[in-house]
């Protein structure tokens, strides 16, 4: 007798950011993917159109598309990206002679359907996935946003087929994490969507247990289908090395940030703090690295240099020298180097009691110190707390948060390989599969379809 193996669980995962797209969220959505695959899943991914992750907002790392497991299989359906077209000769006779009344029409029929800008992707995405199921059926479907309409895909394609869904909140959508209170007016059309997407979803996921407080009290009777899945860090993309210790001794100390810069973090805060903690002796010369890009879109950049005490063309002004060095983008495959070039990650965050930055976990697994220029009340510090090597003022005064930079430099000259050691020893437990793990359990569990009988061959 011969025998057949049970056919892998498929998997429809809706993640509009994917490689070879750098946006702050995609790599969640790599690890995610990645975890189902080597769990045994057959993994099919929608994601962003190439041509809006290159022409739209110049955002890509090559490098990280290459770390995506092979077995993924990616689908890109197409967008009406009318809204950003800026070629004459790519628009409609309507766009191009009269672009008001065209761009108003077409915002009426984006609305229509789903209040958000990407719902001509999402709907496109339906019309993928239920080809696809006909062919070979999934059995489960998850959906990550933002974009959130995502989740009405995800919505669609389980009314369409009974195939079960998750929603996964990497991001919040009703919540404004800046303000800390609801992002739409009563009657806005996005609550009665969520309420429907949550209250229909077999499991909603979030970020940090504030986030899921505040949807279980909104949504109390899905309360009990709701969970936390951390962000973490990716051992694949972080080669730590071993311990070293302290800092040389030779040169002045070296600050860094890794990350986007955006207009909700506070960049004033920091350039004014980093200017004071050079006051003391300790800090003479030191230098604050800036790893990454200044905003999201490829327009973004010069509205920050000012900000930063920067000219136009990135360079510090000689009399008004904060020590700030913008050093460029960083590919995910070599940002290694980037922690072991700084001997203090220096941690700037938007937002209040709800956020909790990707980039913490990380900057935990290097074992080096950590200096927060945040609000004090930041979800992020129910990880940052265990952490052995965080420096904080609670405060975005800045000579309060100067002299935390102060003390995170201090522990720089000092750090030991075996305090190094322990400070990592904290951030094993954020790796991304150890936090996945549940995820993956639940959706397992949710799989209706018996798999095939197994036949064994005895010769």
């Amino acid at each position: 007798m011969t025998f057949s193996r049970p056919k892998a669980p498929r998997l429809l995962y809706i993640a509009f950011y994917f490689p070879p797209s750098r946006a702050s969220g995609v790599y969640r959505a790599r690890a995610t993917a990645n975890h189902f695959a080597a769990a045994g899943w057959d993994v099919t991914v929608l994601a962003a159109p190439l041509r809006f992750l290159y022409d739209v907002i110049g955002s890509v790392d090559e490098k990280l598309s290459e770390t995506v497991d092979p077995r993924i299989h990616v689908e890109r359906p197409e967008q009406d990206l009318t809204r950003w077209e800026g070629d004459l000769h790519s628009m409609s006779w309507l766009q191009g002679t009269i672009p008001g009344a065209a761009m108003r029409l077409h915002r009426w029929r984006e609305e229509r359907y789903f209040p958000e800008q990407y719902v001509s992707w999402a709907r496109n995405c339906v019309t993928t996935a239920l080809e696809a199921h006909r062919r070979e059926p999934f059995d489960a479907v998850l959906a990550t946003g933002n974009p959130f309409a995502a989740f009405a895909a995800a919505w669609e394609i389980n009314k369409a087929t009974g195939v079960p869904y998750v929603a996964d909140y990497r991001d919040s959508w009703t919540l404004d994490l800046f303000s800390d209170k609801p992002a739409f007016p009563a009657k806005h059309p996005a609550w009665g969507w969520e309420q429907r997407i949550i209250g229909d979803s077999s499991h909603t996921v979030f970020v940090n247990n504030a986030l899921r407080a505040w949807h279980a009290d909104r949504y109390p009777k899905a309360a009990d289908r709701m969970m936390v899945v951390p962000n973490g860090w990716d051992p694949d993309l972080l080669d730590v090395g071993p311990a070293t210790g302290a800092s040389s001794e030779d040169c002045p100390l070296r600050f860094g940030y890794l990350g986007t810069i955006t207009k909700n973090q506070p960049v004033v805060e920091l350039a004014e703090a980093f200017n004071q903690a050079r006051e003391y002796p300790e800090l003479t010369g030191a230098e604050l690295n800036i790893h990454g890009h200044l905003g999201f879109f490829k327009s973004s950049h010069a509205g920050f240099l000012p900000l930063l005490g920067l000219d136009l063309n990135g360079d510090p002004d000689p009399e008004l020298d904060h020590g700030l060095r913008l050093r460029g983008p960083v590919s995910k495959t070599e940002v290694a180097g980037v922690y072991e070039h700084n001997d203090v990650l220096v941690f700037l965050a938007a937002g209040g009691k709800y956020v909790t930055s990707g980039k913490i976990f990380e900057y935990m697994a290097t074992g080096k110190p950590i200096v927060s220029v945040h609000a004090p009340e930041i979800a992020a510090r129910e990880v940052l707390e265990g952490y052995p090597l965080w420096f904080t003022a609670d405060s975005l005064e800045p000579g309060l948060v100067a002299k935390a930079m102060v003390e995170a430099g201090r522990a720089a000259r000092s750090l030991t390989p075996q305090q190094q050691a322990e400070a990592r020893a904290y951030a094993v437990r954020f790796q991304r599969d150890n936090l996945l793990e549940p995820l993956e359990d639940a959706i397992r569990a949710m799989v209706r379809r018996p798999l095939p009988a197994v036949e064994v061959d005895h010769g």
